[in-house]
């Protein structure tokens, strides 16, 4: 019996090209090869299979009934291959039922789902997008495994197999409600420092590296308020004198609701850069393409 092993599973290209043309010029040609190339690949099928494969005559290089019984299967064999290696699943969008998974932050979901769930609604009804939160080593794995599809946020450290594409920057700012003492052109430095803040003790960075740059400049030195998610604060500062700092794209969406006003804070603070992240093993697959595409289109600036 002839185990796979024994084979070059490229003379099998070869034979079928033989076997369709009946020559070995022309099978050359289609191939791209060379006439002996071809003969030399016909010899060595041979020797494997201990039979003559083709016999010239008259008519052409016709073939033996091994070869003959070998004609089917191997061409089967060879289109089912060329099927699988040129597969790509089509992803529409109307139609499709998939789920999605993306990571952000509670910031990313204030600021990114409003939009999305109108441009699912009008362009994939059948799309359903969910959000979680992961720890770096948790999303590289995850990523990794497909269970997330998309990583949207401030995630410097997701590096090595991703690839990422730049949505915007931001700055930050310091936001408090409407007819606080700091809504006046006239507060500076020491009239931040000398008002109460309220902290987000997320040790997410780069969040983390703000809160140390306003302690060191003396913002909020006797803070006695602090809260590890960015979703309660405006609810907190609307209905009191503190004063937080946060994204101003958090602070766009938060103001109106909730009748706050925000400054820029009279500190130099780094500024926020967003960017979305997609695992390599999924960069050709159809619907984390769109997905892609449908955030870089209405999010890029």
């Amino acid at each position: 019996m002839i185990s796979l092993r024994d084979v070059d599973l490229n003379l099998l290209v070869v034979f079928h090209a033989v076997l369709t043309h009946r020559s070995i010029s022309q099978a050359a040609r289609e191939l791209g090869l060379s006439q002996p190339a071809v003969s030399n690949g016909l010899a060595r099928l041979r020797q494997t299979f201990e039979d003559e494969l083709f016999t010239r005559t008259g008519t052409g290089m016709q073939p033996t009934p091994f070869a003959e019984a070998l004609a089917e299967p191997v061409s089967a064999a060879l289109e089912g291959i060329s099927r699988a290696i040129n597969h790509r699943e089509a992803f529409d969008p109307v139609s499709s039922q998939r789920e999605f998974t993306l990571a952000m932050t509670d910031v990313g979901e204030v600021y990114f789902m409003p939009a999305l769930i109108d441009l699912c609604t009008q362009l994939a009804p059948g799309v359903r997008i969910s959000t979680v939160r992961a720890s770096l080593p948790d999303l590289k794995e995850a990523m990794a495994a497909g269970r997330i599809d998309l990583a949207v946020g401030a995630f410097d450290d997701l590096t090595g197999p991703f690839f990422q594409r730049r949505l915007f920057r931001q700055q930050y700012v310091s936001m408090f409600r409407i007819g606080h003492a700091l809504d006046s052109p006239d507060a500076g430095l020491p009239e931040f420092k000398a008002a109460r803040h309220l902290f987000v003790a997320t040790g997410d960075n780069p969040y983390a590296r703000v809160n140390q740059l306003l302690a060191q400049a003396g913002f909020g030195c006797d803070a006695n308020f602090w809260v590890p998610h960015f979703i309660a604060v405006p609810y907190i500062v609307s209905t009191n004198d503190l004063v937080v700092t946060v994204p101003q794209k958090f602070a766009e969406r938060a103001a109106a609701p909730f009748g706050l006003h925000f400054v820029k804070p009279p500190l130099r603070l780094p500024a926020l850069q967003t960017n979305v992240f997609w695992h390599r093993r999924y960069h050709q697959d159809a619907g984390n393409q769109w997905l892609r595409q449908l955030i870089s289109e209405h999010f890029v600036e």
